[in-house]
């Protein structure tokens, strides 16, 4: 199979993403030709302006369409995309030279009709962008689901940086309405229909994330509320470690209440956690400050997905 890539982004009130995002697709060392669709979803802040920069430089088509969520907007881009392979990616990600030629090298070497790549933390990014990427790629805070090498089939690949042949979009339809977690959906809907996934390590993207806590943590409640729904739709696929972030959060309320009658022994393991967690972003980032914020952005992770998980599993949502 002659792979023709169609790189899909939605993009939402973010101009000023998208010139970086265009600007690292022009400098792919990628020796074959490839097309890309932007996908205004009735933005009030319209990066058509920036698209027009760059058409001298990139296969690019521009598309406005009313406001229906990031879903709905993918989807479009893949009804419109004229490559029988499609990268969809998030408007606030960097692509680094080599992503396009290490994504074909893999799906040639083993195809699969579907992958998704790990994000990392480019060295421009604030350090509150850096300690959200730690806290949301770490091991000691994620176990390392978004970028940990699984065997092919069961990697459940995240919509930043989401591969899906032509072949697979027919047949799964896409994207749901979902909100939240509409990217596990499709991962889900791929396997039922007998479709393996991947991850593709080398294939990584730089990835901005939010840029406060108060955006970081809307989007981890968002995340957390996802989970049940996700569970009550696949009930097969329901895991007892859904339950760790709001367990975190639990038992930490539990141990300040404690503290207040003498018995300070439970927030020692919290302190103890905070400081490895700690030690492992210095060590890793190399920076203090992002190190101390990166306890400040675990935090906001636990207690958003906690938080989120809890109201949706005693809320029913509208499943779609």
């Amino acid at each position: 199979m002659t792979l023709n890539f169609s790189i899909i982004i939605p993009v939402y009130n973010r101009p000023n993403e998208i010139d970086e995002l265009l600007d690292s697709l022009t400098k792919q060392d990628y020796s074959d030709t490839f097309e890309v669709l932007l996908i205004e979803d009735g933005s009030t802040k319209k990066s058509e302006s920036i698209a027009d920069t760059y058409r001298s430089k990139l296969d690019l088509n521009y598309f406005f369409k009313e406001n229906s969520g990031a879903g709905a907007s993918r989807n479009f881009g893949m009804d419109n995309a004229s490559g029988n392979y499609f990268i969809i990616l998030d408007s606030d990600v960097i692509v680094p030279p080599q992503y396009l030629t290490e994504v074909k090298k893999s799906l040639e070497n083993n195809f699969t009709h579907a992958f998704g790549g790990p994000d990392a933390s480019h060295p421009s990014f604030t350090p509150l962008q850096k300690a959200i990427n730690y806290s949301m790629t770490a091991v000691l805070t994620t176990g390392g689901i978004r970028g940990k090498k699984y065997a092919v089939g069961t990697f459940q690949p995240r919509s930043f940086n989401f591969g899906l042949s032509q072949k697979a979009f027919k047949i799964t339809k896409g994207f749901s309405t979902m909100r939240n977690g509409e990217d596990i959906d499709l991962t889900f809907r791929l396997w039922e229909s007998g479709f393996e996934t991947q991850l593709i390590e080398k294939a990584f993207v730089y990835h901005k994330r939010r840029s406060t806590i108060q955006q970081f943590f809307k989007q981890t409640f968002g995340f957390g509320s996802a989970r049940p729904i996700l569970n009550r739709k696949y009930p097969e696929t329901a895991k007892f470690t859904y339950w760790f972030p709001t367990m975190f959060v639990i038992g930490f309320d539990l141990s300040i209440i404690c503290m207040f009658f003498g018995y300070h022994q439970f927030l020692y393991f919290y302190a103890v956690y905070f400081l490895i967690l700690f030690l492992d972003s210095l060590f890793k980032n190399k920076n203090l400050i992002v190190a101390f914020l990166s306890i400040i952005t675990s935090f906001t992770q636990f207690l958003g997905y906690g938080l989120g998980f809890l109201e949706s599993l005693f809320v029913t949502k509208k499943e779609v």
